[in-house]
């Protein structure tokens, strides 16, 4: 049984940063690729930001040069650091595991980020 737990969210002024968190617990491989999406009111969930196992990392273009994703595999964890956070960057953020093939697939509870004056 595998568990995602997330970390970090909260309001925070536009302009200002946040650290998400995520811990897997269970049967994880140092293989998985880990990511971040969000999904805000009315809208589907989106990727925001995925590290594959070898350090590779992909980002929305909205997101670019103010996130970074970063993984720790000897604590199944990943993080997603928020720098510049904009009003738009107003969502619930999911991290997700997942294996090369998509066999296994994982999510989060996801957490609450809000960036408002």
């Amino acid at each position: 049984q595998v568990q995602l737990v997330e970390s970090g969210g909260g309001l925070v002024q536009p302009g200002g940063s946040l650290r998400l968190s995520c811990a897997a617990s269970g049967r994880i491989f140092s293989s998985y690729t880990m990511g971040w999406y969000r999904q805000a009111p009315g809208k589907q969930r989106d990727m925001v930001a995925a590290v594959t196992s070898g350090g590779s990392t992909n980002y929305a273009d909205s997101v670019k040069g103010r996130f970074t994703i970063s993984r720790d595999n000897t604590k199944n964890t990943v993080y997603l650091q928020m720098n510049s956070l904009k009003p738009e960057d107003t969502a619930v953020y999911y991290c997700n595991f997942r294996s090369p093939s998509y066999m296994y697939n994982y999510w989060g509870q996801g957490t609450q980020v809000n960036v408002s004056s």
